[in-house]
């Protein structure tokens, strides 16, 4: 029985490795000559010696498991045996010549160049036996020579029908998509700054105070109120799909209704590269006026300066106009989604403000720029 067991498992493993061998003989073979890259050699940041597009268009080929593909250790073996010349060998009667002379099936060939602000990659495969191209592909990227790698593998999936993330692909073909390490790799290039502005609404007892009249410590004013400011913006991680932001945004509330309320905040936060969503947490600052005082038997508020009959174990701050200026501290929690609409981001933004006086809300907008410094001409 085990001896059965034995030659049955032998046979198994003969049969797999005949078909893996027959499978492999039933390839094409297919030599890969030379990528043409004069059109990008003089750019600058690029450096051929590390960016190989020759060796790395090979290497995906070979990933495809389509063709038996000669390696460049077989090829210079057949090149000196036959002393055959492929030295800028890109004219199709050179193609032919080198497909005749090596006895290959198919002869891969193509070129990358600078059109403008764009990267034109082509790619064909010469079949020897219909004498002519019997695939081509042609596609534009963007300037980015850093993702020549990602770019030829991309289109050599499209040029034999294989699939492809579509937001990746956006990435090094579309300027106007959201910034990730693909097309945006140098950080400094993005400027997001813009203004600002909105409304936010105050509740609970700050609320309160603002709409009381002013000889009782009030403002006389609406506890929704117009803002406008700056956001700074900067990024300091920026891969896959998300980068993190560093933001300060200084901003004045109230002048609509005769109040000048100036705040300053800093915010750490994350942004998804691909549909825009954001949120972002970190701490407000705020000049406020207060003043010390009491709340009289009839509930009505003092200033403690005003009153006799204040004692300090009742003595507390509260906004009031007729205090004075101080710095006033809170934490803020905001989220919102950057819509895109050619170059223009505008940046849509709601956020809350709790505390122990009553939640703040708010909702604001604004509009950016980015601007890219073609650093890689």
């Amino acid at each position: 029985m085990k001896k059965s067991i034995i030659q049955l498992s032998i046979i198994l493993a003969t049969t797999f490795l005949s078909q893996l061998n027959a499978q492999e003989t039933t390839k094409d073979k297919l030599v890969l000559i030379e990528i043409d890259t004069k059109g990008i050699r003089d750019m600058v940041n690029f450096d051929m010696n590390a960016v190989p597009v020759t060796e790395i268009t090979r290497l995906e080929l070979d990933k495809l498991n389509i063709y038996h593909v000669i390696n460049q250790y077989d090829l210079d073996y057949l090149v000196a045996e036959k002393n055959v010349n492929i030295k800028n060998c890109f004219s199709s009667y050179c193609i032919a010549k080198v497909a005749k002379e090596l006895n290959c099936q198919k002869v891969f060939t193509g070129n990358i160049s600078k059109l403008a602000d764009k990267l034109v990659l082509t790619f064909k495969v010469y079949d020897a036996a219909t004498n002519s191209f019997e695939k081509q592909i042609v596609k534009e990227y963007l300037n980015l020579p850093q993702q020549i790698p990602f770019m030829i593998k991309t289109a050599l999936k499209e040029m034999y029908g294989m699939p492809v993330q579509n937001e990746e692909l956006k990435s090094i073909t579309d300027k106007f998509e959201f910034d990730d390490s693909k097309n945006n790799p140098n950080k400094s290039r993005l400027r997001s700054d813009g203004p600002r502005m909105g409304f936010t609404y105050f509740t609970g007892h700050t609320a309160r105070i603002l709409q009381m009249k002013k000889d009782q410590g009030g403002f006389n004013a609406q506890p929704l109120m117009f803002q406008f400011g700056y956001q700074f913006e900067k990024q300091y991680l920026n891969e896959g799909n998300f980068q993190a932001l560093f933001e300060f945004a200084p901003m004045v509330t109230g002048l609509d209704q005769g109040l000048f309320i100036p705040s300053f905040t800093i915010l750490n936060g994350m942004r998804n590269n691909k549909n825009g969503w954001e949120f972002a947490f970190g701490p407000s600052f705020s000049v406020v006026t207060k003043a010390k005082g009491y709340y009289d038997s009839l509930n009505n508020w003092q200033i403690a300066s005003n009153s006799s009959n204040s004692t300090e174990s009742f003595i507390e701050k509260r906004l009031d106009i007729r205090g004075t200026p101080e710095l006033q501290w809170s934490f803020i929690f905001a989220f919102g989604k950057t819509f895109k609409s050619g170059k223009l981001n505008i940046p849509i933004n709601a956020y809350i403000i709790p505390n122990n006086e009553g939640l703040r809300f708010g909702l604001s907008f604004g509009f950016n720029s980015k601007s890219r410094y073609e650093a890689l001409q």
